[in-house]
């Protein structure tokens, strides 16, 4: 996983009648992009985001994106009846 200051952090929720988080990277803790993420969340509030693999970077930028060689990322179910 690799991210960008002013990307997007989305955290897929499993739990029926919950919302996906997301939060703006506003700190990369990391060498060359890599986590752990300071995420600034919607409500104001900051916090230190160790993404698990229910987490994908959106690129603040598609184009940006497309040039460092980051491919869309798409989540895939792998229980039965998804």
């Amino acid at each position: 996983m690799r991210a960008s200051i002013g990307d997007k952090l989305h955290i897929h929720t499993n739990h029926i009648g919950s919302d996906d988080h997301y939060g703006r990277i506003i700190e990369i803790r990391g060498a060359n992009g890599a986590p752990p993420y300071l995420v600034e969340f919607p409500d104001g509030r900051t916090s230190l985001v160790f993404p698990g693999p229910d987490a994908v970077v959106e690129p603040s930028n598609p184009s940006h994106a497309a040039a460092r060689g980051v491919r869309p990322s798409r989540r895939v179910h792998t229980r039965v009846g998804w």
